[in-house]
């Protein structure tokens, strides 16, 4: 069966504690880093389908704050945290180097925007033998999670990465989870052939690690994704169905 919204009643009661209104209410912080004229049109072009502001309240990013940008891609949210911890916070965008070895564009994408960014340092060490650096306020992995349960990758890499995120974070910091959401109770079936990945198998790796998960938002959510077809398919690119996962670290 698929589930359409996939909130569970506790995350649910999680998510209206934190308030419709409050994610509405998007803190100075936050809202400056989006409204950013500094930003790429290309980035900005994309905020209404993303929803940068409220995910990064939810995910309660302050001025000042220690976070990495795992996988980050094209750099679209290590731009936005940069803004929201300002210039006493510091951002580490991390690039797997099994990334850029795999493509150019990924290594290049690291240089440019550590470059343009005074508060953001690069990372680029491989996800086997993960080595991040410790006092994190937050870790957050956009539409990446599913990357290491590809077939590239070792069996337990996402086990073991698991580990070193809770390991390098505070006591009571956070690790966000967005990624495109697969047909439940699938397991790990999907990331290799569809790209997306079973939200309930990220619950159980995650908190095996020693997370609690305090809440999930419905933000990203799309019911008229059927779930079965690859996240590049074009009929259904850039309009999946994705869920988004707070864990925090027990204090």
């Amino acid at each position: 069966m698929i589930r359409k919204f996939g909130v569970s009643a506790a995350a649910a009661l999680a998510v209206c504690a934190f308030g419709g209104a409050a994610l509405a209410q998007v803190p100075a912080n936050i809202a400056a880093a989006v409204a950013s004229p500094t930003r790429p049109a290309e980035d900005t072009a994309r905020d209404a389908v993303r929803k940068p502001g409220q995910i990064l309240a939810f995910a309660g990013v302050k001025s000042g704050d220690t976070v990495v940008d795992f996988i980050m891609g094209g750099g679209y949210f290590t731009r936005l945290l940069s803004g929201a911890v300002g210039p006493t916070g510091t951002v580490y965008a991390y690039q797997p180097a099994e990334f850029i070895k795999f493509q150019a564009k990924y290594g290049e994408s690291l240089k440019a925007v550590s470059a343009a960014l005074p508060n953001v340092k690069p990372l680029d060490g491989g996800m086997i033998g993960l080595n991040l650096p410790d006092g994190l306020d937050l870790v957050m992995t956009v539409q990446n999670y599913h990357d290491m349960h590809l077939k590239a990758f070792p069996t337990g890499l996402a086990s073991a990465v698991d580990a070193e995120i809770f390991k390098s974070l505070k006591p009571g910091g956070v690790f966000l989870v967005i990624d495109h959401a697969a047909v439940d109770d699938s397991g790990l079936t999907a990331p290799d052939i569809l790209h997306r990945i079973d939200a309930e198998a990220v619950k159980a790796e995650v908190e095996a690690a020693g997370f609690k998960l305090e809440a999930e938002s419905p933000l990203l959510r799309d019911a008229a994704d059927p779930h079965t077809a690859s996240v590049f398919d074009p009929s259904i690119r850039g309009k999946t169905d994705q869920f988004i996962l707070k864990f925090r670290k027990p204090k």
